[in-house]
């Protein structure tokens, strides 16, 4: 049984090892594949039985060239790179993560608010610059500080993710606003509630994305929507970029309407370099890393060889299509 690997380098890029996948066949992992070149996917996986694929796009193309496929494991919980109607038509199921990072992206949330509320990675900066010795005070900071207790945090999206930033968000003092179109009321209490998309824009302090991108929810946060914000409003996305009309909260950003934005994930990426958020005022954007500790990055690759594992079995499972 052959298996391939079309993008391993953002799953493991040497801190893991591929050893469990290798005992289940021969195993070839590419580091990159072109995201554009389809004869070069191809040619790739063409004898492939396996095929492991993170962001390198399988369109219905791939699925007529390859004659050999029988699996395809998506390297991520989204799998919109793979045609799984054209996948299905060839009888070949395409299996995802559907969890892995949880905690991590909860954790890397809750990291984007506090580093907006205290900057601390400046105010180290500037201390090992000298500017603290050279201060005529014992204290001294460049930005206002923020405490939490006693704010409201809006969270659009209430499943795992959602419910992890929430834990953490009421752990510092904060209430909890659920929006989510399925409500789970076990999960209510006198800090933590549900209630609908505008009492959450109007009533939230801090607004964090944490829902799937669907058609309802694409460009969810908008020129319409940052109205009704408080001003002053702090939004936090490390889901999908497309949940953001980018200009609009660009627009915003620079009239001060929202205070600070904490994104982990932009439109298109990597990010282009006339992306108007680079040159948006407080607006903290990181690489997409919320996935990407060791600890969750781990727990994928265990569950991406599970998938394999179960398939082999007869008994499939994280089966998309």
């Amino acid at each position: 049984m052959k298996i391939v690997v079309l993008d391993g380098y953002t799953l493991n890029p040497g801190d893991l090892d591929w050893k469990e996948l290798e005992a289940l066949g021969e195993c070839t992992v590419y580091d990159r594949t072109s995201l554009t070149d389809i004869e070069e996917v191809i040619e790739r996986i063409e004898d492939a039985d396996i095929v492991y694929t993170n962001k390198t796009p399988l369109p219905e193309i791939v699925f007529e060239k390859c004659k050999n496929l029988k699996f395809v494991g998506v390297l991520a919980t989204g799998y919109n790179v793979v045609d799984i109607a054209a996948a299905k038509k060839k009888n070949i199921p395409v299996a995802n993560i559907p969890t892995y990072g949880t905690a991590a992206v909860g954790q890397f949330a809750i990291a984007l608010l506090l580093e907006i509320c205290h900057h601390i990675g400046h105010h180290s900066k500037v201390v090992h610059e000298g500017k603290w010795a050279e201060n005529p005070d014992w204290c001294f900071w460049d930005y206002p500080l923020i405490e939490l207790d006693g704010k409201t945090m809006g969270i659009i999206g209430y499943g795992r993710i959602g419910q992890a930033t929430g834990k953490i968000a009421q752990a510092l003092g904060m209430k909890v606003l659920a929006y989510d179109s399925y409500r789970n009321e076990k999960l209510e209490s006198d800090t933590c509630y549900y209630v609908d998309l505008d009492e959450l824009l109007v009533a939230s302090d801090v607004i964090a994305l944490h829902c799937p991108l669907f058609p309802e929810t694409e460009k969810i946060i908008n020129k319409s929507t940052i109205a009704k914000m408080k001003d002053g409003v702090i939004i936090l996305n490390n889901s999908r970029g497309q949940l953001i009309e980018e200009e609009d909260l660009a627009d915003a950003l620079n009239s001060g309407k929202v205070m600070a934005a904490g994104l982990d994930v932009v439109s298109t990426e990597p990010i282009k370099n006339n992306n108007p958020l680079l040159f948006a005022k407080n607006c903290l954007i990181t690489p997409h890393i919320s996935w990407a500790s060791k600890e969750s990055r781990k727990r994928l690759m265990d569950i991406a060889v599970s998938n394999l594992q179960e398939f082999l079995n007869g008994t499939p499972k994280n089966i998309v299509n």
